[in-house]
């Protein structure tokens, strides 16, 4: 074959893959914590079987609601609806479906995540009509705080695509069960009738013999392994949080979840005394989070950690509101973490506990 000097190299090709995927991870955060007005009761606090995007908040249960797949080559479409949206309702007032469980039906892992919002005929439906979406792993424990559940995939109403980065993924079991929370609301003068989420799936089969490295979801909070919600004084304040890494290995990169009147966000490896990142919040005149910045360390090959590391978590905010805000403050690192020995992570396999499914986080 020709050398072809303006090509890129497949090295760069996926490195610049990788940081599409992590950008469009850390967008998705950032903008799911910005779906509602500053001063209002937060939603996104972890409820205690390990979620933090409904919090106690309770609804009317959306009746007919059901979760089905579909399988086309190495591609699973997740299809959740029907749910008809009035115009002009927010997100307390709209009837929410049931967390739904997903199984999942290949062993292998999963690529990458393409959500969108359809009617029965097929035809796109604004995606401002999504509060959001979560996926969580109800078989594996997180690796920072096994008290909580592995999250694999979120999305608001941007409906960012989760980018493919090649030689990753994310490892799953056949029989795996994936709760799916998802909550709608409809800030436009149309009504939408029959609206189903899709979230397209590519996946590689364990089967197929590749060589596929396993991601894990990193998220370092300054609540520690708590709820990530906590109240915000007025003023300047700090919250300072420690998590202990158990298995060595890198940090790909990482971005971050803040909220309104957000300054900073900083990741220390207190165990080296090094400054892993600092992520200088960006806000507009009124304190509004307009967007978190993302750090990358693919030029060094990952950012390295090794086991019993203590990683010191600390988020500052300049609440100019002049009044405490109840639950309006998170400061949470999220990145993908790459193990150097990853059957140690076969430890993080669990039964699922049992969940009510058709009644969480809602009134019957």
């Amino acid at each position: 074959m020709k050398k072809c000097e303006p090509c890129e190299p497949h090295e760069g090709k996926i490195m610049r893959t990788i940081s599409l995927f992590l950008a469009n991870l850390f967008i998705t955060t950032a903008l799911l914590a910005q779906a509602k007005p500053a001063d209002a009761p937060h939603d996104m606090e972890h409820m205690q079987h390990g979620g933090f995007m409904q919090g106690g908040m309770h609804h009317a249960i959306a009746k007919g609601v059901k979760l089905e797949q579909k399988i086309d080559g190495h591609t699973i479409v997740v299809r959740i609806g029907p749910m008809n949206l009035p115009a002009h309702t927010s997100h307390m007032k709209m009837p929410q479906p049931p967390d739904l469980e997903w199984q999942v039906p290949i062993d292998g892992w999963l690529l990458a995540y393409s959500p969108k919002l359809v009617d029965a005929n097929g035809t796109a439906v604004p995606g401002r009509v999504l509060h959001h979406s979560a996926f969580w792993n109800e078989n594996r424990a997180d690796f920072l705080c096994p008290n909580k559940e592995e999250h694999i995939f979120g999305a608001g109403g941007e409906l960012t695509n989760w980018a493919e980065v090649p030689g990753y993924g994310y490892r799953v079991q056949m029989g795996d069960k994936i709760r799916v929370e998802t909550m709608v609301h409809n800030p436009t003068d149309s009504s939408y009738d029959n609206v189903y989420l899709e979230v397209t799936i590519p996946y590689q089969s364990a089967a197929d013999g590749a060589k596929t490295k396993s991601v894990y979801p990193t998220w370092m909070d300054v609540k520690s392994c708590g709820n990530s919600g906590y109240d915000l004084p007025a003023g300047n304040s700090e919250q300072t949080g420690t998590v202990i890494v158990k298995y060595s290995g890198v940090l790909l990169g990482v971005g971050g979840h803040m909220h309104d009147y957000a300054k900073q966000l900083t990741l220390l490896d207190a165990t080296r005394k090094e400054t892993v990142a600092t992520l200088d919040a960006k806000v507009d005149d009124h304190g509004e989070l307009l967007s978190m910045p993302t750090v990358l360390f693919l030029d060094q090959g990952g950012y390295k950690f090794a086991a019993g590391d203590v990683l010191k978590i600390s988020a500052t905010y300049d609440n100019r509101s002049g009044k405490l805000l109840r639950d309006g403050a998170m400061g949470i690192v999220v990145g993908y973490f790459v193990p150097v020995d990853d059957s140690a992570m076969d430890a993080l396999r669990r039964n699922p506990a049992s969940h009510h499914m058709a009644g969480m986080s809602h009134d019957q």
